[in-house]
């Protein structure tokens, strides 16, 4: 389970999650997927700036940008017929949207147990969320000048 402190946001998603009754995981996670905003006019116009999770069993895109403030914008393109990973990508939209680089990176990569989905989802779609996160991540400190990015 997760141990680092979560941004408030994503630690209040984690919250209602973790308040839930066990048989209302899978239902909290699908009406996640309906936070997912579209992709912005620039993104799908140039498709080819977001990066594939290809660690998910569906088609699941992903971009990061960092502002000049240091704020963390983030934008999911999965189809509608993938509730588990949209609702993944919708609770991460809501927790981290707007945080900072240094509240993203801290998101342990096991935050899908934190929430509790493993009672609800297959250990081949938590790595996919893992994977979605780890990807993310990457491309945050990418963004930021923490590391350089891969060739």
């Amino acid at each position: 389970m997760a141990t680092s402190p979560l941004p408030d946001r994503l630690a209040a998603v984690v919250a209602a999650f973790r308040a839930a009754p066990p048989a209302l995981a899978l239902d909290l996670l699908l009406e996640q997927a309906h936070r997912v905003p579209p992709l912005p006019d620039e993104l799908r116009a140039h498709p080819d700036r977001l990066e594939r999770v290809a660690e998910c069993q569906t088609p699941f895109f992903l971009a990061t940008e960092v502002d000049a403030d240091g704020r963390v914008h983030l934008h999911f393109d999965a189809p509608e017929e993938a509730p588990t990973t949209r609702g993944f990508a919708g609770i991460l939209w809501s927790g981290l949207d707007g945080a900072t680089v240094d509240e993203v990176l801290s998101v342990p990569l096991d935050v899908a147990d934190a929430l509790g989905l493993s009672r609800a989802i297959s250990p081949l779609r938590l790595r996919g969320m893992s994977a979605i996160l780890a990807r993310l991540q990457r491309q945050v400190r990418e963004a930021a000048g923490r590391e350089a990015a891969a060739p």
